[in-house]
């Protein structure tokens, strides 16, 4: 088995940029390494995911149940790790980093809930997607810490620059104040490794959080 990293943050919290940075510093030292960037958006696996996200089956987050939304981005993670990244995975010389993961349910769907039934649905998430689909576990876990207030204004900023859509998600402010608190129970009852991307109101710069990033890494 080669080394699988997944990283993951709320929406906004450089997941993407971080997870790219990463990649390039294991290839610079001469590490074959694939990435993955959850859900699937181009391929037919993630369709249930695209018509959670854009509304079509409702105009808010709770309006699919915990346990139907996870099933959606579960079904796209078994599908192209059978189709496609399985064989990564099963490579000893091989760095998996993946951009969102299993863990985006125990963030996203797990905030649905109340909290007593938190540890309930952890224990079902972790048993149907890494025992009952049989998906592999991560070796590590790198949340990216950003609170909502953050979070949501670059991701505003975003969709102003560039015309992108905000999703279900990223419209409800309530929520992703609800998936702030359960990704922090999450990286304490789960043991991630929490990346603190900001001081005070001030983000941190993508340089500074990279090398904490790459610190964590090497204890693999």
């Amino acid at each position: 088995m080669g080394k699988f990293i997944a990283i993951d943050g709320l929406d906004g919290s450089g997941k993407g940029t971080q997870s790219e940075i990463l990649v390039q510093r294991l290839e610079s030292e001469g590490k074959r390494v694939r990435v993955l960037s959850f859900p699937m958006y181009e391929r037919d696996s993630s369709l249930f995911v695209r018509m959670y996200l854009e509304g079509k089956l409702g105009d808010k987050p709770s309006d699919t149940n915990a346990y139907a939304s996870s099933m959606f981005f579960a079904t796209d993670r078994y599908v192209s790790y059978v189709t496609d990244w399985k064989k990564d995975i099963l490579d000893p010389d091989t760095y998996v980093v993946a951009n969102r993961y299993t863990t985006a349910n125990a963030v996203h769907q797990l905030s649905k809930l109340l909290e007593g039934e938190w540890e309930g649905f952890l224990a079902w998430l972790w048993d149907f997607e890494f025992n009952k689909l049989g998906l592999p576990k991560p070796d590590m876990v790198l949340y990216l810490e950003l609170p909502p207030r953050l979070s949501l204004s670059l991701v505003k900023s975003r969709s102003d620059t560039t015309g992108q859509k905000m999703d279900i998600h990223e419209k409800d402010t309530e929520y992703m104040a609800k998936c702030y608190d359960a990704a922090l129970y999450s990286c304490k009852r789960l043991g991630w490794e929490q990346i603190k991307c900001y001081e005070g109101e001030k983000i941190r710069t993508r340089e500074d959080i990279a090398a904490e990033i790459y610190g964590k890494v090497g204890k693999l």
